[in-house]
């Protein structure tokens, strides 16, 4: 029988395992493992190929129900059942007019039911106020059509199990921008939209220098007005600090690293940012479970390699599998999604593996282990995807690619590794989400459907039942005020290692972030965290070292900047 949580059957009987139609739960969590393993082996019937699919289903349910590994929400709640659609990560096309707005809707609308998340560009919108020649009218405005966005996600509730999720991305170039910027300053607007502005290496330059930047009508290509960069980026964090958005993408950096920059350029990414993607493009994410990759040494934990590299090589198999037994929710997502193969292999648990490692995070050496880790699971992920294009043949488009360009072995997969956020799967294996450091000692999580998940930090229970310093009442009480709240109830040699969020420097959330991000294909989701009483002129030096160093996007949020936290300390209490 699979060792699973409280919590984690909680949320499997919630939101993953088959039902009835009385809404009664049909299936185990071994059942679930299974289902999506049989499913995902079939695309091996495909190839002719040594492995058999039995063999590839064994393997499959083996490191998911080990938790070794686990693939995207929407492949274990629909793979092997009718629904059939197994992406998460989706990104549409917006043009200026009214037909391409009402038909992404609907695309928006159907991708939301089928559990995927959706991000847009709008910023080949014409601005507010700018003229409609068919109707000798004035346009509204991307902010506006956004609107209309938000209220459809509000009403589809994804696949039955999640809410809609949406990235809305503009250029800081656009007139808009303002608008764009402060429209979350009401807490009622936009609450299924994550917002970030598409900034240039133009306008962080003109940042520092202090000049100004030309605002540009996307209709007709020319110069709307100017506006001082450093006070448009001050409006940026002065908002951010309020409400903890918009965050930042930074196009240029993305799109240095498009791998088809022939078939178009990349505007936007899913919802929470990391996965950049061209117009009609999807990805499927999976992620390794740090945790279990350590192994006893004679000197003490170390990192089983061998098994670590297994696991990349069985999963990226995995992820490439899926492509091609998906249901895609429309045609063009199919078409392009089949000819670029994008996937994206990534990590959890990075906090629990670096205490178990007697590492603190933030640390110099959390971030050389950062950077070993993922420099060596890209590896792996690239060869094994050079071995499947040497079986299975290269994404169709790989003459279009820089890959082509330069000379490199042919790969099966545009891109093949990615960092996602990983906050229900981390539930599900307990450990800590995607490479975030843990938030509390003991939290209180709300997810969808309403459910409130509490727990006394799991690597913390497992090292206070070995070393016997915490009473029975204690362990399990989970969110009681008490020892257990904060790390001046552990002793001292625990106290540097089980370091929350918000006792680390925004800096070294970042240099983090940047050490993964060095050695990552797509982009890293993660949260600078700042504490409450932080400054908006610290809020600003972050967001200037995360471009500074390398990241492609950078999400931040102020403790307590809004009223529906969704990780909170203790007993329901913000940090």
């Amino acid at each position: 029988m699979i060792q699973l949580s409280e919590n984690a059957r909680k949320i499997l009987n919630a939101r993953y395992l088959k039902k009835d139609d009385r809404g009664n739960v049909v299936e185990t969590p071994e059942d679930i493992f299974r289902r999506v393993a049989r499913h995902v082996a079939a695309a091996e019937k495909i190839y002719d190929w040594e492995t058999r699919p039995d063999e590839c289903e064994e393997r499959f349910y083996e490191i998911m129900s080990s938790l070794e590994f686990l693939p995207n929400s929407p492949t274990l709640m629909n793979a092997g059942r009718e629904l059939g659609q197994l992406s998460a990560c989706f990104v549409l096309p917006i043009e200026d007019n009214l037909g391409s707005i009402f038909e992404t809707l609907k695309e928006t609308a159907l991708i939301h039911q089928s559990g995927g998340g959706t991000g847009f560009s709008f910023s080949n919108l014409r601005p507010k106020n700018d003229i409609v020649a068919t109707t000798s009218g004035i346009a509204s405005g991307p902010v506006s059509f956004m609107k209309i966005f938000n209220a459809a996600t509000d009403i589809i509730k994804q696949g039955g199990t999640r809410r809609g999720a949406n990235m809305g991305v503009l250029r800081v170039d656009h007139p808009d921008i303002r608008e764009f910027i402060e429209v979350k300053a009401d807490p009622g607007e936009l609450q299924s939209f994550n917002l970030s502005v598409g900034v240039t290496d133009s306008f962080m330059k003109a940042v520092k220098t202090g000049g100004p930047i030309d605002l540009v009508n996307p209709r007709t290509r020319t110069a709307a007005g100017r506006v001082s960069a450093s006070e448009l980026f001050d409006l940026m964090t002065e908002c951010a600090w309020e409400s903890g958005e918009p965050g930042l993408l930074f196009l240029d950096r993305i799109n240095r690293n498009n791998p088809t920059p022939r078939l178009g350029a990349i505007e936007s990414t899913n919802p929470c940012g990391e996965q950049p993607l061209l117009p009609y493009e999807s990805c499927n994410l999976g992620s390794i479970n740090l945790v279990k990759m350590i192994r006893r040494g004679a000197r003490g934990p170390e990192i089983d390699w061998g098994k670590l590299g297994d696991t990349v090589r069985t999963g990226v198999r995995f992820l490439d599998d899926v492509i091609d037994v998906n249901h895609f929710p429309i045609p063009e997502i199919e078409k392009i999604t089949r000819a670029n193969r994008k996937i994206g292999l990534g990590v959890m648990g990075f906090a629990h593996f670096l205490i178990l490692m007697g590492i603190p995070y933030g640390s110099d050496a959390s971030i050389r282990i950062a950077e070993e880790l993922m420099a060596f699971i890209t590896k792996q992920a690239h060869d094994a995807s050079r071995e499947l294009a040497a079986q299975r043949g290269p994404f169709p488009n790989f003459s279009q690619s820089i890959y082509a360009g330069r000379g490199d072995a042919p790969m099966r997969n545009a891109m093949v590794t990615t960092i996602a956020p990983t906050g229900s799967l981390s539930i599900i294996a307990e450990c800590s989400s995607g490479i975030e450091p843990i938030y509390g000692l003991t939290t209180t999580r709300s997810v969808a459907g309403g459910i409130e998940l509490s727990q006394v930090d799991p690597v913390l229970r497992r090292i206070a039942t070995e070393q016997a310093f915490l009473s029975p009442e204690q362990q399990t009480a989970g969110v009681s005020d008490g020892p257990v709240t904060d790390a001046t109830g552990l002793p001292p040699e625990l106290r540097r290692l089980f370091v929350t969020a918000l006792n680390i420097p925004p800096s070294q959330h970042v240099e983090i972030q940047a050490a993964f991000q060095r050695h990552t294909d797509n982009a890293v989701s993660k949260t600078i965290n700042f504490p409450s009483h932080i400054s908006v002129q610290s809020m600003k030096e972050t967001l200037m070292l995360a471009f500074e160093l390398g990241c492609k996007g950078v999400t931040i949020y102020r403790d307590k900047s809004r009223a529906d936290q969704v990780v909170r300390c203790g007993m329901g209490k913000a940090c």
